[in-house]
């Protein structure tokens, strides 16, 4: 198990973590298997999406701050309501195959950090693990 520290800059924002995730999964030398990365935050989320246009991502964190307003009859006292809602809808996980020692992603998909409450620093902890010999 690995653990990256992700710098976010902004209240809303998705961070491409990617390479990241693929050299943890390389230098495991593991070519068959499965990793799960998770982020340990109530206020954060991980997702799978398109990584090729950045602008995509950006379009999903401003989507987010339209359906689910910073302001609102929020009863939280923190004022950060928002955030926990948006990282329920992402969810804190994701499970992605291994395949010849890489992520078994799609051509255009990529692991994105969900940050909803920052700027902050993030945990995100990867597990890889074998195929059953």
């Amino acid at each position: 198990m690995k653990t990256l520290q992700v710098k976010t800059s902004r209240r809303t924002q998705l961070v491409d973590i990617s390479s990241e995730v693929e050299t943890i999964v390389r230098e495991t030398g593991i070519h068959s298997g499965v990793c799960y990365v998770y982020v340990p935050h109530t206020t954060a989320g991980v997702t799978i999406n398109e990584h090729a246009d950045p602008d995509v991502a950006s379009d999903v964190a401003a989507l987010f701050d339209r359906l689910i307003p910073r302001q609102g009859p929020y009863r939280h006292a923190e004022g950060n309501t928002d955030s926990h809602m948006k990282a329920i809808l992402t969810g804190t996980s994701q499970t992605i195959f291994i395949q010849n020692g890489k992520l078994a992603l799609g051509t255009w998909q990529g692991v994105f950090l969900c940050e909803f409450d920052g700027p902050r620093q993030r945990t995100v902890v990867v597990k890889v693990i074998p195929d059953a010999a």
